[in-house]
């Protein structure tokens, strides 16, 4: 499927370059406009990223995000700065229907796992940002990307695995923002290894041949930001080449669940 994201700094529409808050490009939209235009072409799903919160917890534009949800009738995740089971209970109050946990399923991997058995693996994504070394090793980042969190992708998955992980978004950092492709082999590699995860890939997208790529590549959906800012193509372009059908489906059956849990 295809999910459209938008970068959020002091409420502003932006977009960094590796994941580098000093080289930040600030484009003049409206967020809601934004989006809105993202959801008439067909997007399912809208991914919003609060970087403001990414990188000081303590400013997250909750207020903001409240907003947009409220005037929105697609389906939002939204990752940046949730360090609490306070702050991930008030985003899916608001209307979230994923909340996407990077760092603190590093740090305080015990404690993320307490929350996939209270509010279920539909609720919540694990973003899996990483830096791939010269060993092949991909170590997930933490704190916006600020610094390593010394922990591999595969041991997170193992860890979560066992309490029902079931969305994940992998992030090659030295793809994001650079418009030079994704990693397709990563995505590959880990929709052969974890085949029963529903994989999100992000970073470096920049055509309709990239869209496609990951297409064929295994993953389940694509993030795609900045082409999408610039217009190197539209969402409803990206659809046309990698239909949504199966995410209608998915949000059938997630809303048949809800009124059985109900």
């Amino acid at each position: 499927m295809i999910i459209p994201a938008i970068d959020l700094i002091e409420g502003k529409v932006v977009r960094l370059y590796q994941g580098d808050y000093n080289q930040k490009t600030t484009f003049d939209l409206s967020p809601l406009s934004q989006l809105k235009s993202y959801q008439d072409q067909g997007a399912r799903w809208l991914h919003i990223v609060d970087l403001t919160g990414a990188k000081d917890p303590g400013a997250r534009q909750t207020e903001l995000i409240s907003e947009l949800v409220a005037s929105l009738d697609a389906n939002i995740q939204v990752g940046g700065g949730i360090r609490s089971e306070a702050q991930v209970a008030e985003l899916l109050e608001i209307g979230v229907k994923r909340v996407v946990i990077g760092s603190l399923a590093v740090k305080e991997t015990e404690l993320v796992q307490s929350w996939f058995e209270k509010y279920g693996s539909e609720a919540i994504c694990l973003a899996l940002d990483v830096n791939i070394n010269d060993s092949g090793e991909k170590i997930v980042a933490v704190s916006g990307w600020q610094s390593g969190g010394g922990k591999s992708l595969e041991s997170l998955v193992e860890a979560f695995t066992p309490y029902g992980l079931k969305h994940a978004l992998v992030t090659d950092i030295s793809r994001d923002g650079t418009l030079k492709g994704a990693n397709t082999e990563l995505y590959k590699e880990i929709a052969t290894s974890y085949p029963e995860i529903n994989w999100q890939a992000s970073g470096g997208i920049a055509t309709l041949d990239d869209v496609a790529a990951v297409r064929d590549s295994g993953a389940n959906g694509i993030i795609i930001g900045k082409a999408l800012l610039i217009e190197n193509f539209t969402v409803k372009q990206a659809i046309e080449c990698w239909p949504n059908v199966s995410v209608d489906i998915e949000l059938r059956a997630n809303s048949s669940g809800e009124k059985d849990a109900r």
